[in-house]
């Protein structure tokens, strides 16, 4: 990609403006229905679908019995009994297949609707700016886990706000053979088309871990950083013994979390984390150089003595780094 271009799209994401991707291929979706859905789906993930409201999605896990990833989720409810599962495409099929395993148990039905269904994402502080002028609606009153059906083109699309980049978005989710032309409509209204190199430079700038790369089925769910996705309120659901367990002892070994280098070339995943004794104590999972930040940063799991803000550290035997909080960047989404 071209210097001028890569600054160009991540300038419109970050910068004020919005950003277009496409993540119908990079991500999966499926439905699951029928009168029994919330409660086989509430034994089978993290969070507590009980409490997800019409209009609402949620993020949630779903364990092993060994509390270990099998994907990392988000739960949509619209308007009606239904409910939509967004997951990592490297996830889709390990999460499909658990969830099929309960549809002769009871009125539980699943489909996968990822060939039938596009998802594209409106990102930066004019997303909305831009999907209000496709829809003709307002979206200011949606909250950040809001969920609306909207008409567009004699088709539903389902619109929920979200985020991929630590800036203000909305994703949709529309049939397939109308996404090219709601891809077009959104272009025209100024959201501009983001590479998935641009992608990856705002995902880890916004500390978001992706299945496959930054966790996968050998992480307990709270090793991820994801201590969102977890009720410790909810009844029993698979894995939770081990998860709660981990949760009163106080700690996981070890742990994902930002690394701030001072340096500004790039890093590959699996580089070594050691603390300043040298001691391994890490290794890296991603890493981008950050535009915003002017220098590189990197996802990876640490040990949890080092885990501290402000811990220094050394990548990849001679580059001084620093443990720091995510996000590394502090986009739109939160500063409203």
């Amino acid at each position: 990609m071209v210097m001028k271009e890569a600054t160009s799209q991540y300038a419109a994401v970050r910068d004020g403006g919005a950003g277009l991707i496409d993540l119908s291929s990079t991500r999966g979706r499926i439905r699951v229905s029928g009168s029994e859905a919330t409660m086989f789906l509430n034994g089978l993930i993290t969070n507590d679908v009980k409490k997800l409201g019409e209009n609402r999605w949620m993020p949630a896990a779903f364990p092993t019995v060994q509390g270990r990833l099998i994907g990392a989720v988000r739960v949509v409810r619209g308007n009606g009994p239904a409910l939509l599962i967004d997951t990592d495409a490297a996830s889709h099929e390990a999460v499909l297949k658990t969830i099929s395993r309960f549809t002769l148990a009871g009125d539980f039905k699943v489909s996968d609707v990822t060939a039938e269904t596009a998802l594209l994402s409106v990102q930066g502080k004019r997303a909305i700016e831009v999907v209000e002028k496709v829809f003709e609606q307002s979206f200011s009153d949606l909250p950040r886990d809001g969920v609306v059906e909207a008409e567009w083109q004699n088709s539903q699309v389902t619109i929920f706000r979200a985020t991929h980049t630590a800036e203000d978005g909305f994703d949709l989710v529309v049939d397939s053979a109308q996404a090219p032309q709601l891809r077009q409509s959104l272009v025209d209204a100024g959201a501009q088309p983001l590479s998935d190199d641009t992608l990856e430079i705002l995902r880890v700038e916004a500390g978001i871990p992706r299945f496959g790369r930054d966790m996968d089925e050998t992480n307990i769910v709270i090793e991820a950083n994801l201590d969102d996705v977890v009720s410790y309120t909810k009844g029993c659901y698979v894995g939770q013994e081990i998860i709660v367990r981990i949760k009163h002892r106080g700690h996981v070994a070890k742990k994902l979390t930002g690394l701030k280098l001072e340096t500004d070339r790039q890093i590959e995943p699996g580089t070594i984390i050691k603390s300043t004794d040298n001691a391994e104590i890490g290794r890296v999972t991603s890493a981008v150089v950050s535009p915003k930040l002017g220098s590189t940063v990197a996802l990876g799991y640490v040990r949890h003595e080092h885990l501290a803000a402000g811990t220094s550290v050394v990548v990849d035997d001679d580059i001084a780094a620093m443990i720091t909080e995510l996000p590394f960047v502090r986009g739109s989404w939160y500063q409203n």
